[in-house]
């Protein structure tokens, strides 16, 4: 196996030897100077292949010991879910950890609730949830609120990929280039397609579209966190709330304003990440 390139200290981009690439994880991989041959496999502890590009650069973004955590996780989900994952879930849930971290400390008085229902639903899921949790708890030292065992547990179901309804995709699509056209629109840019916090964006809205039809939509009561948003960004949110007008008129449903909230998460990013005007 050949490592091509650093992503941090214990995890590189690696070449095995038919020259498919996967991120491999292996304490002092990423210290060499690239690329170089790992001689010794038994310094890998983990590897994930066909992972999106434009997460490599969000993986640099996170702490590395969140995303060590989260690489543990997803090798549990692995090795106890009986279905493929998709490979960008390691990005996805280290992103949504760090960003729960982030959001327990500065709203520690808010109140978020755990959902029964996506337990007696999703048990598997719930207890990997569960154990990330208390995992987060006894590597960092951080009590991550019970609501987070149901928002954790939902991005394995989203991840299963033989969950994925195949006879949607052509008008998802469609709906996914219609709302990053009223975003281009809104703010007069145009979205780097190719960067990853839109191709984030991207996965959230399909996995969202998914639950609407699953009728899981997330109802966390996340208000303080909403109102503090839309106070701070009123523009994002006239354009997230004009985007589950549309999403709502499409499919019959409506949003939630925790789903509104994510959009608004997932709209900043793309305007402050955004290399393309």
């Amino acid at each position: 196996m050949k490592a091509v390139k650093k992503i941090n200290n214990n995890v590189a981009v690696c070449l095995d030897n038919n020259e498919n690439e996967l991120i491999a994880f292996g304490k002092g991989i990423g210290f060499p100077t690239m690329p170089y041959k790992i001689v010794d496999l038994s310094t890998i502890s983990m590897t994930f292949y066909k992972m999106d590009e434009s997460f490599y650069n969000l993986l640099k973004e996170i702490p590395e010991e969140i995303f060590e955590i989260s690489a543990i996780i997803v090798k549990r989900a692995q090795m106890t879910l009986d279905c493929n994952l998709n490979p960008n879930i390691l990005p996805g849930l280290a992103d949504h950890i760090n960003f729960a971290i982030k959001r327990m400390k500065k709203y520690k008085e808010m109140k978020m609730l755990f959902s029964y229902d996506i337990e007696k639903l999703y048990p598997e899921e719930t207890s990997l949830g569960r154990y990330a949790v208390k995992l987060v708890q006894k590597k960092l030292f951080v009590k991550l609120p019970e609501s987070e065992i149901t928002n954790i547990a939902m991005h394995f179901v989203n991840a299963e990929e033989e969950n994925i309804n195949e006879n949607t995709v052509l008008d998802v699509e469609q709906l996914i280039e219609e709302i990053t056209g009223i975003i281009e629109m809104k703010f007069k840019i145009k979205i780097d397609r190719k960067g990853f916090n839109y191709n984030r964006f991207v996965i959230h809205l399909r996995y969202y579209l998914k639950r609407i039809e699953e009728n899981k939509q997330f109802v966390d009561d996340n208000g303080e966190l909403f109102k503090a948003m839309q106070e701070k960004n009123p523009k994002v949110y006239e354009c997230a709330e004009l985007i589950s007008i549309i999403i709502d008129e499409k499919l019959n449903s409506k949003i939630t304003e925790d789903e509104v909230l994510y959009l608004m998460i997932h709209i900043g990013r793309i305007l402050k990440n955004n290399t393309i005007n």
